[in-house]
Formats: structure tokens, C-alpha cells, sequence
């Protein structure tokens, strides 16, 4: 029997605070959720290694670290609504949950919302809801958000979802520009979200995030 709890202490010590992750928020939900149920069955033996771990179809559960630095660099609070675009299987909204007041977790696949949503209820996470449809268009209907986080890489942010972001709230997202791709937090001041550099960190490019070929005659 794979004792996944010690596995789980081990990502955090090993992957996580050598990553100059600090908050108690961050740490203790990476602690408490149970990596190992949220990613496909024959993949639960790699649940915690450092790296993405492939979805299928151009999809992947971020590393570890990728997203404990992200939500670092963002500091949900615990009256926060938080939009999780690309939830997958449901943990980084179930990690997500232990900070925000709720969490909306948008998915694409409808068998993987579904799962998604009966892994989550399995695991207590009562203060999420998983959004099937496309990750471009987010779900306005629960919106605006305070923060919206991307798991995956974008090359272009559609205006749905900026529309989607408060103003004065943040979202954070990898940028698929260079070998290594840029995690960048930006900040919605007055309608125009401006991007700081956090650190570095690669992922696919989501589907609809891609930036639009420009046109030659």
C-alpha cells in the first residue's frame, strides 16, 4: 500500500518551501488535499513528482510547485471568489477552496467535469462548483471574480475572461514566450490589467488562449 501522506509531506518540504513559499494558507491545503485522488487512476504512483502530469489532449495538472508559487504571488484571501480555468480533476480548486470563500472551476471535458465534481464532493470541498464549458469564455454567470487563476499557458488572454475580473482583483498565468514560459500576476486597475513577472514555468497553451495569427495580404 503506497502511504501517499508521507509522499505528500515529502512534495511540500522537498518542492514546495525550498520554492520560497511561506504563507500558512498555501502549505497547510497542499498538506490536507489529497493529490493522489485527483489525477487519473493509472497515474496515481507519479501523483507527487515535480512536473506536469499529462491530462490528455494538450492538457496537464500543473507541477506542484508552478502552482504553489502562483497562488503565492496572488494571496487569495478568505472572502474571495476565485475562477479556476483548466481545473482538471479538481485540485487545484480543491487547494484553491482551503483559501477562498468559493471556488468556480471551469473544465472543458465533460466526463472530466463530472469527475471533477464527484471527486471534489468525495473530498468535503463543499465551496466549489465545477463550470462545464469552454476555459475561453469562463463563467460570467458567477462573475466578477476577485481572482481568476489559469492552469495552463496563454499566449493571448480572450477579452471574456478580463471582462470576467473585477476591477482591483488579480489573475495569475503562465505565458507561453520563451523555452523556459513566464508565470505573470496581473492587476486590473481601471479596466486594464497590467502584468508583473513572477517567475519561471511552462505548460501547454490552453485551448482559445492562443494568440490569433495575424493576417498578410
Amino acid at each position: 500500500m503506497t502511504d501517499f501522506a508521507s509522499r505528500r509531506t515529502m512534495m511540500v518540504d522537498t518542492q514546495i518551501r525550498p520554492s520560497d513559499v511561506t504563507k500558512f494558507p498555501i502549505i497547510d491545503a497542499m498538506l490536507s488535499v489529497p493529490r493522489e485522488a485527483f489525477v487519473p487512476d493509472a497515474l496515481r504512483e507519479a501523483a507527487y513528482v515535480g512536473e506536469n502530469i499529462d491530462l490528455g489532449g494538450g492538457r496537464v495538472m500543473l507541477e506542484p510547485r508552478t502552482l504553489a508559487k502562483l497562488l503565492d504571488a496572488l494571496d487569495i484571501q478568505n472572502d474571495e471568489l476565485v475562477l479556476d480555468l483548466g481545473s482538471g480533476l479538481g485540485y487545484s480548486s480543491a487547494v484553491i477552496a482551503h483559501m477562498a470563500e468559493a471556488v468556480i472551476a471551469v473544465e472543458n471535458d465533460e466526463a472530466r467535469a463530472s469527475e471533477a465534481q464527484s471527486i471534489l464532493s468525495d473530498q468535503g470541498a463543499d465551496n466549489v462548483v465545477v463550470h462545464e464549458g469552454a476555459l475561453s469564455e469562463g463563467a460570467s454567470e458567477h462573475g466578477p471574480y476577485d481572482v481568476i487563476v489559469v492552469q495552463g499557458a496563454i499566449q493571448h488572454l480572450p477579452q471574456a475572461i478580463a471582462d470576467q475580473l473585477k476591477d482591483g482583483g488579480r489573475i495569475g498565468s503562465l505565458f507561453a514566450e520563451n523555452a523556459l514560459g513566464v508565470a505573470r500576476v496581473g492587476y486590473k486597475i481601471d479596466g486594464e490589467i497590467n502584468w508583473r513577472f513572477a517567475f519561471n514555468a511552462g505548460a501547454p497553451v490552453l485551448e482559445g488562449f492562443e494568440r490569433h495569427a495575424a493576417f498578410t495580404l
